[in-house]
């Protein structure tokens, strides 16, 4: 039996979204679509999404109306679950840098600095390395390239593969710092412990005794950031396409 937290839902299952690419494009709010089958889906069964990026930037993309994103989801977690909500209250969290240690913190952003620096690509704007909580994230081109930019950039790299490069660097360099490297979004791969990936979200709900687990991404192939929940033993995995490719397998799924 699920926990009685969620005795109302006809369906003892929890559904689970990636946010970039899944429930909206990169950086933008989620569409009117999107958010009315998440209302509806949430009417049957448990929901929450697993996001990379800090709750701040995720709020943006998928908080209706003005009301805060934790009272729209059952489970909330940004960061890959390393800041997590359940029906609106926050749950243990944890910290990339007590863990990883401030010299080591270092010696990464010296390096990664110091590689954009000498990277030839066609431009560059600002905020290449982005601190949280349970990651850093790391942009060649900057967070701060528009839209348009970032499309442009995600081109780019398709043909070139600044960040598969990029990483492969890291990867090597950076060996006996028992860290994972993800490629997710557009313009940027996140950087974290070892099994601090979107996994991490699975350890805030294996006590509710849900009959499945289902999660939707779109970064599913190996060394995307959404590969390890995917094909984690403990989930059923989707791979989408888009935004509009969540909807119709979702409702296909459980609407229908």
């Amino acid at each position: 039996m699920a926990h009685t937290s969620f005795a109302d839902r006809p369906l003892k299952k929890l559904v689970l979204f990636d946010v970039d690419g899944t429930l909206s494009l990169a950086r933008q709010p989620a569409s009117p679509e999107i958010i009315d089958i998440l209302q509806r889906l949430r009417k049957r069964l448990v929901i929450g999404f697993v996001g990379g990026s800090d709750l701040v930037k995720i709020s943006e993309q998928l908080a209706v109306q003005g009301r805060p994103v934790t009272d729209d989801f059952d489970y909330v977690f940004a960061e890959n679950g390393l800041t997590a909500y359940k029906l609106g209250k926050p749950l243990e969290s944890q910290s990339f840098i007590k863990h990883l240690g401030e010299d080591r913190y270092k010696k990464i952003v010296n390096f990664v600095l110091h590689y954009i620096a000498d990277l030839d690509i066609p431009i560059k704007r600002g905020t290449f390395i982005e601190f949280r909580n349970g990651m850093m994230n790391i942009s060649p081109i900057g967070r701060n390239a528009s839209i348009q930019e970032r499309l442009d950039f995600e081109a780019y790299d398709k043909i070139h593969g600044i960040r598969k490069a990029f990483v492969a660097i890291l990867q090597s360099h950076f060996a006996n710092y028992g860290l994972t490297f993800a490629i997710g979004g557009q313009i940027s791969f996140d950087v974290f412990p070892n099994g601090w990936d979107k996994t991490y979200s699975l350890r805030h709900v294996e006590d509710e005794g849900f009959e499945e687990i289902h999660f939707f991404g779109d970064k599913t192939y190996k060394g995307g950031n959404d590969y390890e929940i995917f094909s984690d033993p403990r989930t059923i995995g989707h791979a989408v396409t888009s935004p509009a490719d969540t909807a119709r397998i979702v409702t296909e799924l459980f609407l229908s």
